[in-house]
């Protein structure tokens, strides 16, 4: 009994080893490797500041600016004392600024002044200045030149403008220049025609002058003498070209 007892419990163990070795063993599950951790991202490089610009160097100012800084605060505190009069705009009127003299006496002196501008710029410089006054037979030094510039240089330019020299002749009549000065040997030695006028020196025909323009109707009278003249030149022209056309048609038959 025990010994069949014994083959049956071989035989079983038997059966069930040759059953387990039929079946097929379980597949082992591929555990996927862990993916590698991301590389950090490298740190964006610092954009470096930008350069500062070179300030351009600070201009060392000139003497020249210096002195005509230095001439216009002067002027500015001159008018404000009432001591200069305020510049005038560029272009002027002489005829509105100077009421006091005639058309012709303004005409006769800036014939004058082109007269001896021999730049032909507008301006009468010192040279030019020191012709005129030696021309007049009342030679000057450079230093009494220069002062008589500046005596009427309103704009510090140091030559004289056709307004500033109509100046000189203003402040003569207005007895605002000494009598030894030389811009006062310069209103009298002009060459004006006094003879016209009836009176003698500079001063006294500019007195004279602005007796006779006081009224606005002698400024007209003038004005009209001066078209009617103009008439005149003209009819003379028109006759002599008439004649000379007749006596061309004369030769040519």
């Amino acid at each position: 009994m025990a010994s069949e007892e014994l083959a049956r419990k071989l035989q079983w163990r038997l059966q069930r080893e040759e059953a387990e070795e039929g079946r097929p063993e379980p597949a082992l599950l591929a555990v996927p490797a862990p993916a590698p951790a991301p590389a950090p991202a490298p740190a964006p490089a610092p954009t470096p500041a930008p350069a500062p610009e070179p300030e351009p160097p600070a201009r060392a100012p000139t003497a020249s600016a210096d002195a005509e800084l230095s001439a216009q605060l002067s002027r500015r505190l001159d008018i404000n004392e009432g001591a200069a009069r305020p510049r005038r705009c560029k272009v002027f009127n002489p005829y509105t600024e100077f009421p006091e003299f005639s058309r012709r006496l303004i005409k006769d002196l800036e014939s004058m002044f082109k007269l001896y501008d021999a730049g032909r710029d507008g301006f009468i410089d010192l040279m030019e200045l020191k012709l005129m006054m030696e021309k007049l037979g009342a030679p000057q030094t450079h230093l009494g030149l220069k002062s008589m510039i500046k005596e009427v240089d309103e704009d510090f330019d140091g030559k004289l403008s056709f307004r500033e020299f109509l100046l000189i002749f203003h402040k003569a009549a207005a007895g605002e220049l000494q009598e030894e000065s030389g811009l006062m040997a310069l209103a009298k030695l002009s060459e004006i025609d006094v003879a016209l006028e009836g009176v003698k020196g500079a001063k006294d025909f500019f007195e004279a002058k602005v007796q006779a323009l006081s009224a606005a109707s002698k400024f007209e009278a003038e004005l009209k003498a001066e078209q009617e003249e103009r008439k005149r030149e003209e009819e003379k022209r028109r006759l002599r070209q008439a004649a000379f056309r007749e006596l061309k048609a004369t030769f040519s038959t």
